[in-house]
C-alpha cells in the first residue's frame, strides 16, 4: 500500500534541499579559496595533497561537503534522484554568485545565461512529485497460482 503523504514536500524536506544546495556550493567555494592559497598540486605528490587538507579553507570545505553528502543522502531517501539532483542544482547559482562577489571571478554573458536556464529548469522539475509512486505489491495469494 502506498503512503499518500510519502511524496509530499514539507518544510523540513525543503530545508534539507536548501542544506544540500548551500553546503555543496559553499563547500566547493571554500575548496577553491584553499586550493588557490596552497598552489598547484601534482597528482604524483600525494604528500602535498594530504598536507593541503590542513589548510583552513580546504578543511572547512571538506567539512561542508560531508554535510552536503549527509543531507544529499537524506534527500535521496524520500525523493527520486531525478528530483533531488535538479533541485539541488541551484547550488550552481550560489557558486556563481559567490565566485562573482567573493572571489571576484569574471562571469561572461553565456555563463549568466546558463545560470538563468538552470534556474528555469529547476522551476520546471520542482513542479512535479518528489517521489515516483509505485503500485502496491499484490497480495501473496494471487501470486501463488503463477509460480509452479
Amino acid at each position: 500500500m502506498t503512503n499518500p503523504h510519502q511524496s509530499t514536500m514539507t518544510l523540513r524536506r525543503y530545508l534539507v534541499l536548501a542544506m544540500v544546495t548551500l553546503t555543496g556550493s559553499v563547500g566547493d567555494t571554500f575548496l577553491s579559496v584553499g586550493a588557490k592559497q596552497v598552489g598547484a598540486i601534482p597528482l604524483d605528490h600525494l604528500g602535498q595533497l594530504f598536507a593541503a587538507v590542513f589548510n583552513p579553507w580546504i578543511g572547512g570545505g571538506i567539512i561542508l561537503l560531508i554535510g552536503f553528502f549527509a543531507s544529499y543522502l537524506t534527500a535521496l531517501s524520500w525523493a527520486d534522484l531525478t528530483y533531488v539532483l535538479p533541485a539541488s542544482s541551484l547550488g550552481y547559482v550560489v557558486v556563481a554568485l559567490l565566485s562573482k562577489f567573493w572571489l571576484h571571478e569574471q562571469l561572461s554573458l553565456y555563463r549568466w545565461l546558463g545560470i538563468l536556464f538552470i534556474t528555469a529548469g529547476v522551476g520546471f522539475v520542482t513542479r512535479g512529485p518528489a517521489l515516483t509512486e509505485h503500485a502496491a505489491a499484490e497480495p501473496l495469494q494471487s501470486q501463488e497460482g503463477v509460480c509452479p
